[in-house]
């Protein structure tokens, strides 16, 4: 019996998608594979793609393109697997196999029979997988940090959104299986638990017939990680006893991610999101009264087939009325699976572009403004890597979620992934400077 083969993984897509890779790469680790993080060396790449929009399509062929030409073995995962089975395999003949999002829990048996002289298409036409707190993982994030996903999948029907067809229905994980993989984690030194799902404020209504995210805060702060962070908070989920265990739970950051997509009810109604239409004032005064130091970070979509200069304004006000902590936009982007792909009235992409740069153009004062308030304060900051060139350390304040939000530029000593005070000295529209705070 010759070594096994060398497998590398080239992760593109979200943090679900990465915790996809996590385990992937943790079975193929306890099933003997090597695995090696230099494509080049490896006698196998999986590609772990995604598939949510356009770019995100355009960037995993573009990776799945160069490594066919570098003549690799490919092994082609996630969202793009799940969406274009029979296409991708015609079109990347260096493709050995193709493995839909729920069932890269069968890597191992697809690397065998692959192994074997198969071409493996290994894809669940309803995905219905999740992993719990049994199934190895390889953590790819920085130590301190670790995704913890809840629930997979998504029941609602976004008019803009191919999520429900290429991930499934929701499904949620018991509160037991998160508590334990939570202890686990806190085992490894985890100082910061992201919480993800596709909408985490529906945690548990498919498994409990309610949803139970309350329950799962509350169970989750007797676990020893000193944060954690919630992504993807529908407003309408933030009930008042998800706000109170909020309230109630010391390791819980006041940190939300509301993905509202758009202000104007008119255009909810188009995305299919009318139950937001009624709430959004009212919902966000309640949640700042409630939480007075939330930071609030949300995304919205400019663009959206019909958005008149009316609705546009009406989102402007919106963004400036509420002073959002962190604001993200995107252009709307027609995906032929979904409703919007069909409807009238579609936006010329530089009136797209314009609209997105004049919203950011609005919230780049008040994110100044948000981050200027912290010059003078003593913070908490988690410690995640030190500048090759200059030796400053780079970390987040709860204020900043990974990968979405700003950095803080540390100057004195500290260790890689601790919690340190550090008074902050300056700002700007992104990022927070500062030093290690003496004792």
């Amino acid at each position: 019996m010759g070594t096994k083969p060398t497998v590398a993984i080239s992760h593109l897509g979200c943090e679900k998608n990465r915790i996809d890779t996590e385990h992937m790469l943790g079975l193929l680790v306890e099933a003997g594979y090597q695995v090696d993080s230099d494509e080049e060396l490896a006698d196998y790449v999986i590609v772990n793609t995604c598939s949510f929009i356009e770019a995100a399509r355009a960037e995993s062929v573009r990776t799945l393109v160069e490594l066919a030409e570098a003549d690799k073995k490919i092994v082609i995962t996630g969202c793009m697997a799940q969406h274009f089975q029979d296409q991708l395999l015609e079109e990347i003949p260096e493709a050995v196999a193709l493995v839909g999002t729920g069932d890269y829990n069968k890597i191992v048996d697809v690397i065998q029979r692959v192994e074997a002289g198969e071409r493996v298409k290994q894809v669940s036409a309803e995905p219905t997988y999740i992993a719990d707190e049994t199934t190895p993982r390889y953590r790819t994030t920085s130590e301190a940090v670790a995704y913890l996903r809840v629930a997979e999948g998504c029941d609602y029907k976004c008019a803009f959104c191919i999520i429900p067809m290429l991930r499934g229905k929701q499904r949620s994980r018991s509160i037991e299986s998160i508590v334990t993989e939570a202890q686990h984690l806190a085992d490894e030194g985890v100082q910061e638990l992201i919480l993800i799902s596709q909408i985490t404020t529906n945690y548990g209504l498919d498994l409990y017939g309610e949803p139970k995210l309350a329950e799962l805060l509350k169970a989750l702060g007797k676990v020893d990680i000193p944060w954690i962070r919630m992504h993807y908070a529908y407003p309408t989920g933030l009930t008042p006893r998800v706000i109170e265990a909020m309230q109630e739970t010391q390791n819980v950051l006041p940190y939300l991610d509301l993905p509202l997509q758009h202000s104007h009810p008119e255009i909810l109604r188009a995305m299919n999101r009318p139950w937001q239409g009624q709430v959004n004032d009212e919902i966000i005064y309640r949640i700042k009264t409630a939480l007075p130091d939330a930071i609030l970070r949300t995304t919205f979509i400019v663009g959206f087939p019909g958005e008149t200069d009316e609705h546009f304004e009406h989102l402007l006000q919106f963004v400036q009325r509420h002073e959002f902590d962190h604001v993200g936009v995107f252009t709307f982007s027609p995906e032929e699976e979904t409703p919007s792909y069909k409807l009238p009235n579609q936006l010329p992409q530089e009136v797209m572009d314009w609209r997105r740069d004049a919203l950011m153009q609005v919230q780049q004062p008040i994110s100044l403004k948000k981050n200027q308030a912290e010059v003078g304060k003593v913070t908490e900051v988690l410690i995640e890597q030190e500048h090759p060139e200059t030796g400053e350390l780079l970390g987040r304040s709860a204020r900043f979620a990974p990968e979405v939000d700003g950095w803080v530029y540390v100057q004195g000593q500290a260790t890689l992934g601790s919690i340190v005070p550090v008074e902050i000295t300056r700002a700007d529209i992104y990022d927070l400077y500062g030093h290690v705070a003496a004792n």
